[in-house]
């Protein structure tokens, strides 16, 4: 079982379902071809494919192309079903940077053909987070720098205030659909410049005054 880790808290909860939200920065929609959303994309990953800051990423022997995304992630501290905007805001309760590891060349190959691309996201070490900065201890201003870099070049560089959805309409449009339990995260989607890595690539990872990430790919 994975748990979330709080900074400057002792407390660890079982973390439950990933919910992660596609193409919420249009810059990033449009470098990868796709159409600007009109609503929330969503898809899940596993609690098993989380690893924290300080570990490394497994790279599958079965993709050649694996991708970095940055993204602020939002910790649901109390369960929510159909929010409103002031139960949404209520039920994030902190926020940390997590990697969604994307494959690719599993995900444009799943695409063409109409299928799922569950496994182009869904793998071992496919979702890295730092601690939990909980809102007792910091208020998200919503125009935080959040920016990669693979060995220290600097690759994704943006702010959250260019999120095409806010943290609180992702909680009511996702919470109208699924209950969203204590424990779960949401990712809430990466800026532009995703780009590949392989193995022996350094990653850091930062969004300001969340923390930082630090991985590496083997």
């Amino acid at each position: 079982m994975k748990y979330v880790k709080f900074k400057n808290h002792s407390e660890q909860v079982p973390i439950g379902k990933l919910v992660c939200v596609g193409r919420n920065y249009a810059a990033h929609a449009k470098e990868l071809g796709n159409d600007v959303p009109e609503f929330p994309i969503i898809f899940l990953k596993p609690a098993s494919n989380v690893i924290y800051s300080g570990e490394s990423v497994v790279h599958p022997s079965y993709s050649n192309n694996l991708h970095h995304e940055v993204e602020l992630v939002l910790y649901i501290g109390k369960d929510i079903k159909d929010a409103t905007d002031e139960t949404a805001e209520n039920s994030i309760n902190g926020y940390t940077v997590g990697l969604d590891m994307t494959l690719r060349d599993l995900q444009f190959e799943f695409k063409a053909k109409g299928d799922p691309w569950t496994l182009a996201k869904c793998f071992d070490t496919a979702a890295v987070i730092t601690d939990v900065v909980l809102k007792n201890d910091y208020q998200l201003k919503g125009d935080e720098n959040i920016s990669l870099s693979v060995n220290e070049i600097v690759k994704q560089n943006s702010s959250i205030k260019n999120m095409i959805f806010s943290p609180v309409e992702i909680v009511k449009y996702i919470s109208a659909r699924m209950t969203l339990e204590k424990g779960d995260l949401i990712f809430t989607g990466t800026p532009e410049g995703v780009s590949r890595v392989i193995s022996g690539d350094k990653i850091d990872a930062n969004i300001e005054n969340i923390g930082t990430i630090t991985t590496q790919i083997i």
